[in-house]
């Protein structure tokens, strides 16, 4: 089975473990099931709006195992990176929840809630209350030349009643408003996994994700091997679509196949058409689409290795096509 390479997992949490309110079929038994394999398991989450001990609580609630401990989120690494930009003890405008509040504060510095009290710094990150007003303030004290720092940049939130905006679509319309951009600390910047890996004495960790743009390409940074599912954000489609750095190792259908074995995939590349089996499916692809033999999960990691030996170093979208 595929997590008997690994000695952790690195998941998500938003279309990993949940959506919405409720737990993804699967994922609540597949995370219990790690320590008996004697993996570790570690949560890494943008959600900036609540505290790990918030998030173990909920995890728990769904019945999966969480600490605080094995939380890792963007809100602290958004405290933190204010240590290296701005004096200690100065003003921070937060826009945010009460916890990355919380975050700043602990670190010694003075929250305070108008660009009038001259801010030093601007930290942004995801609440589900902020409002216009809350992202014109953060644009006056970001146009004033306060140090600015994302949490995020998710651009969009899978919820159980569809896809809903994130904070990074936030960040953007106070970027539109002050033609700037934010230092990002949370995910795809790997110092939250890595911290992970650290804190949990994982030498070999997995990163799992539904997003490319954050958790693969964050694993990626961190130098760990990235599995992609298919229960959140990003498809078959867009996953075989992916600019290099984006690219995951592994492409699951959901956390249950952590459990079992990953088939190997064989390329052969000549000058016109790669071509590359896994299982008993295949496809085939030459510099402007793909065929594959069915639509199945076999095929759709054969089609990946496929386009990806044929445009190694850029990302292209491919004609589609299945066998007749």
């Amino acid at each position: 089975m595929l997590i008997g390479d690994y000695d952790a997992v690195l998941s998500d949490l938003d279309g990993v473990v949940y959506a919405g309110a409720g737990a993804i079929d699967g994922a609540v038994e597949s995370l219990d099931a790690l320590a008996g394999h004697g993996v570790a398991l570690g949560y890494i989450t943008n959600n900036a709006s609540r505290s790990p001990a918030a998030v173990a609580e909920h995890l728990r609630e769904l019945g999966a195992p969480a600490t605080a401990e094995t939380v890792f989120g963007s809100a602290d690494a958004g405290a933190e990176l204010l240590a290296g930009h701005i004096d200690a003890g100065a003003n921070v405008l937060v826009t945010g929840s009460d916890y990355l509040r919380e975050c700043v504060t602990r670190l010694g510095f003075h929250v305070v809630g108008s660009h009038e009290d001259e801010p030093a710094a601007v930290v942004q990150g995801f609440h589900p209350a902020l409002g216009w007003a809350d992202l014109a303030e953060a644009a006056y004290a970001v146009s004033r030349g306060a140090f600015w720092v994302a949490t995020n940049t998710d651009m969009t939130i899978p919820r159980a009643e569809g896809i809903a905006p994130g904070n990074g679509s936030l960040v953007q319309a106070v970027a539109n408003a002050t033609g700037s951009e934010p230092v990002v600390a949370g995910k795809p910047q790997a110092h939250l996994f890595q911290r992970a890996a650290r804190e949990l004495g994982a030498t070999r960790p997995l990163v799992v994700g539904d997003r490319l743009d954050t958790d693969i390409l964050g694993g990626n940074r961190a130098g760990f091997d990235t599995a992609a599912v298919l229960t959140g954000i990003d498809t078959t489609r867009s996953i075989i679509s992916a600019v290099p750095d984006e690219r995951p190792r592994f492409l699951l259908g959901s956390l249950t196949g952590l459990y079992e074995p990953y088939p190997a995939v064989e390329i052969t590349d000549d000058d016109d058409v790669a071509r590359a089996t896994c299982g008993a499916a295949s496809a085939r692809a030459d510099d402007d689409g793909v065929r594959l033999s069915d639509d199945g999960l076999d095929a759709w990691r054969a089609a990946c290795a496929a386009w990806w030996a044929r445009h190694p170093g850029s990302a292209r979208t491919p004609r589609i096509d299945f066998q007749d």
